[in-house]
């Protein structure tokens, strides 16, 4: 049985129908799904959890504490989840490289 994982990302214009990956080495299986929002992400979370056996999820920085506390009621104390965070000069240059691409326009 592999260790089963997900990373989830968000970006404004992403579809997670269309905007997914999975590897599978045998030992370990990662699904990579880019959502919208947070509403998509807790749908993505609970479907991988119930459908694939997911054990651990990563988030990406974009999820506020708010919604990992709910990501983490949503798929239940059994799954590990995590966030992926960056020192301050690296966040500064993620976020001036989003900004330039238009992630915040309204």
């Amino acid at each position: 049985m592999a260790f089963t994982a997900a990373f989830i990302a968000h970006a404004p214009d992403a579809d997670p129908v269309l905007h997914k990956s999975i590897i599978d080495t045998g030992k370990y299986k990662l699904f990579t799904v880019v959502v919208r929002n947070q509403e998509q992400a807790l749908q993505v979370c609970r479907r991988l959890v119930q459908e694939e056996g997911v054990h651990s999820i990563l988030l990406c920085p974009g999820h506020t504490h708010a919604d990992i506390a709910a990501i983490q009621a949503a798929v239940g104390a059994g799954v590990s989840v995590s966030v992926a965070r960056g020192d301050p000069a690296g966040t500064r240059v993620a976020l001036a490289v989003m900004e330039r691409e238009g992630w915040f326009r309204k």
